[in-house]
């Protein structure tokens, strides 16, 4: 008999009987006094006793997306100072051969 395992599923770290395995669900989350709520929300559910994994890279993009800091500049930027190719050269010593 062939065992053949399934590539989107995995054993149950919780219950160690059960497989967990990708659905989309709807998922929670708090932002201040506010219930957010986000269907088909990508979590690995195990189906003996439930337990959920969210998706971690789109947890990361969710949050990034709830941040109060989305969508503005981080970073204060400066007029870079361009240097004319002419002269890029003129100030590095050069290597004896």
């Amino acid at each position: 008999m062939s065992q053949t395992s399934d590539p989107t599923a995995f054993a149950c770290n919780e219950c160690q009987a059960g497989m967990m395995r990708l659905q989309f669900i709807t998922y929670f989350t708090w932002l201040d006094d506010e219930l957010v709520t986000v269907p088909n929300f990508p979590a690995w559910v195990c189906d003996v006793c439930g337990k959920r994994e969210y998706d971690e890279r789109a947890v990361n993009w969710l949050t990034t997306l709830l941040s109060p800091n989305a969508g503005q500049t981080t970073i204060a930027s400066s007029p870079r100072r361009r240097v004319p190719p002419a002269k890029r050269g003129q100030n590095r010593p050069s290597s004896p051969e």
